[in-house]
């Protein structure tokens, strides 16, 4: 068997055997990596899964209400924190994005029923043979982006959805020949 072919480093391969297109169904961990994507947009995956740890440390272990309470003099200490994505609008949408995220699970109990619903619950497995198969958006990650942005959400274009809906099990875009295709189901 072959495995996915966009790893370039160990760490991608870690993160390809262990987290990538597994169901994540906890609010915390959805949060993450909704905040690693929005982070991402425009960088390499690998530049993100490098500075993990030290996001994970800055932004309070991802703890939601902390960062929904946020204020200038945190952003602040961010931006000049050099282990981090230093992006002034990516640090006022961390904050923003915890907010709206409360939000959607003040009407839906978790953030986790909201998301799943795109998919009515169940991960949609790909059957992708070649990365060049695999797309950059789809029908779904289209809907989910428009809803995000409707709620206020930034930095959730349906390419960071889809890459988001990779991350947290969505959908599972290991392709056929790799030895971890069936590692989420």
């Amino acid at each position: 068997m072959n495995n996915c072919n966009w790893m370039t480093t160990d760490l991608e391969r870690r993160y390809h055997e262990t987290e990538w297109c597994v169901p994540k169904y906890d609010d915390v961990i959805l949060f993450e990596f909704l905040i690693l994507e929005m982070m991402q947009a425009g960088l390499s995956w690998a530049i993100i899964l490098n500075k993990r740890e030290a996001m994970r440390e800055a932004f309070s272990g991802f703890d939601i209400d902390k960062i929904s309470k946020y204020d200038q003099s945190d952003k602040d200490r961010l931006l000049d924190n050099k282990g981090i994505i230093r992006n002034r609008l990516k640090i006022n949408s961390l904050v923003s994005n915890a907010q709206k995220f409360i939000e959607i699970q003040e009407e839906y109990g978790t953030f986790a029923k909201y998301i799943w619903e795109f998919v009515n619950n169940k991960p949609i497995n790909n059957k992708f043979k070649t990365t060049i198969d695999m797309p950059a958006t789809s029908d779904i990650s289209d809907i989910i982006s428009k809803d995000l942005k409707k709620r206020g959400f930034k930095f959730v274009g349906s390419t960071i959805c889809y890459s988001y809906m990779q991350a947290i099990g969505m959908i599972n875009d290991h392709l056929v020949g790799c030895e971890y295709y069936n590692c989420g189901k």
